[in-house]
């Protein structure tokens, strides 16, 4: 299976998800800090934009971090309904270009999402493997993964030297982009270590 029908089956799953939840759930604070389950997914219109709108929201919001919140608020104000057609039926310039950033970003998110509502899935190991192989490089990974031996328990995949950071595929993933709420699913020499730089 190519990198782009991974991207098209993690994010079938999302939409799946997203049709089903209540307007509580809706509202449920995600694993991102200060964001609602409804902004993640005002996030995740990124790939909807045209290369125009990249542009103009680029150069008006020159950091990530203000070009991310930016996004928020420019479609916090659309019906969950339309929020996720929109998502469901994206086909944008990251989707074309790079289809295995934008897997690595959604596979994060949605588990953001997923985490504080309780619903867990198995992802499939091909997909796992290579969202651990490339992470979303927008979260910076290399200041967890640097010094470290990264295994997946559930997956054929190793990465790193260094002490052992073990642990299910899912719980590794969001690790290395810096989510600390899957540490307490990992073991290993190097945990002590990725403690302290989640915290910092």
């Amino acid at each position: 299976m190519n990198v782009r029908q991974m991207l098209d089956e993690e994010r079938g799953e999302l939409v799946e998800l997203l049709r089903s939840l209540t307007d509580e759930e809706w509202a449920t604070p995600s694993l991102c800090t200060g964001w609602t389950v409804r902004d993640v997914v005002c996030h995740l219109q990124t790939d909807t934009l045209s290369v125009t709108d990249w542009l103009r929201l680029g150069v008006r919001n020159p950091s990530v971090d203000k070009a991310n919140n930016a996004l928020v608020e420019q479609f916090r104000q659309l019906p969950t309904g339309v929020l996720v057609d929109r998502l469901a039926r994206t086909d944008g310039l990251g989707t074309k270009l790079l289809p295995g950033l934008v897997l690595a970003d959604l596979f994060v998110h949605q588990q953001d999402i997923r985490r504080p509502l309780g619903y867990s899935r198995k992802v499939p190991p091909e997909r796992l493997v290579r969202v651990l192989g490339k992470p979303d490089p927008f979260a910076f990974p290399g200041r967890y993964l640097k010094g470290l031996r990264w295994e997946a328990t559930d997956a054929d995949w190793t990465k790193g030297s260094g002490p052992l950071v073990r642990g299910p595929g899912e719980a590794l993933a969001l690790a290395m982009v810096g989510r600390t709420v899957a540490l307490d699913e990992l073991e290993g020499g190097g945990v002590p270590t990725l403690r302290v730089r989640c915290a910092a």
